[in-house]
């Protein structure tokens, strides 16, 4: 039996992992366009903690497991009382004994760390405070469907140096991608953080930070952004949007990029803060794609992780 592997962050991957869940991920997705969907992880179940509200998640696991031919349950915190009702430990020893897989969206990354530690099947991170390494796999796919390949990409992240950025740097390092980053003072990675998402850089792979989003999109590919405030911020708001002002993705910072930039979003948007309209619905953009990519590259992962 092989040892049971956590995907808490891309860095649980090596590099060959990590090219490998994506390849498996546009095979599966060429196959559903033709209308094939292989039974590949029948009668296996997988089960989802989920401590956030979520649309994209919970539908591109919910859906995926299904067209693999297997089932999901939704596990939500009020019925769980993960840490409270019951320890982390005992609900991940019991659950695990029951499913095949867990996914846990959770409030602090610490919570699935713990709940990895226990469990004897895989644990998904689906969302921490830390990490969103399926929206990174998603966005890799998104982008490598748009120009072919990877190489000579480069993508600009204007905004908040959140969960989601983290995970992008990390997946932009494993896969040789060139990254610039745009944050206010006080909401920028710390080097200790820059070091850890950055351990299995490869050649191509470039960081660089700006203290000006337009020398960040200059020419950029990509342009991506994310939500000012978060779930869990809501008490910083007013300071936050204050600090973020000048990040605003519009179609004046759009036409800095290179002509064949695409934007991107992890969604839920706050349409009029972090990006306008007409950039979320101009043809540059790519959300939905990138949402419904979810799908597609959690099953690569799944299968990965549960085939037999």
């Amino acid at each position: 039996m092989k040892p049971v592997r956590h995907v808490l962050t891309l860095g649980d991957l090596a590099v060959d992992e990590l090219k490998t869940v994506l390849k498996l991920g546009e095979e599966i997705k060429a196959e559903f366009k033709e209308g094939v969907r292989t039974k590949r992880l029948e009668g296996q179940v997988l089960g989802m903690i989920f401590e956030k509200m979520s649309l994209r998640t919970r539908v591109s696991f919910e859906a995926g497991m299904s067209h693999l031919g297997g089932a999901s349950m939704l596990l939500e915190e009020q019925h769980i009382g993960l840490g409270t009702r019951e320890s982390v430990k005992d609900v991940s020893r019991v659950l695990s004994s029951m499913v095949d897989c867990v996914v846990f969206r959770a409030k602090l990354h610490k919570s699935v760390a713990e709940f990895a530690q226990y469990s004897t099947v895989p644990v998904i991170n689906a969302l921490t405070d830390k990490s969103h390494p399926c929206q990174a796999l998603a966005d890799m796919l998104t982008i490598k469907e748009e120009f072919g390949s990877l190489d000579d990409v480069s993508i600009a992240w204007v905004g908040d140096s959140n969960n989601v950025a983290a995970s992008l740097i990390e997946a932009a390092a494993m896969l040789g991608v060139k990254i610039a980053v745009s944050s206010p003072v006080g909401y920028r990675f710390s080097d200790e953080e820059v070091k850890e998402m950055t351990q299995q850089r490869q050649p191509g792979f470039e960081l660089v930070f700006h203290e000006d989003p337009r020398e960040a999109v200059r020419g950029a590919n990509v342009v991506y952004t994310d939500v000012w405030v978060s779930m869990g911020q809501e008490k910083e708001k007013d300071k936050r949007l204050e600090a973020f002002k000048p990040f605003q993705v519009n179609a004046e910072l759009m036409a800095l990029a290179s002509p064949d930039a695409i934007f991107m979003h992890c969604l839920p948007a706050r349409r009029g803060l972090e990006v306008t309209d007409d950039v979320i619905d101009s043809p540059q953009s790519r959300i939905v794609e990138e949402a419904a990519n979810r799908m597609h590259a959690q099953k690569g992962l799944l299968v990965w992780l549960l085939e037999k």
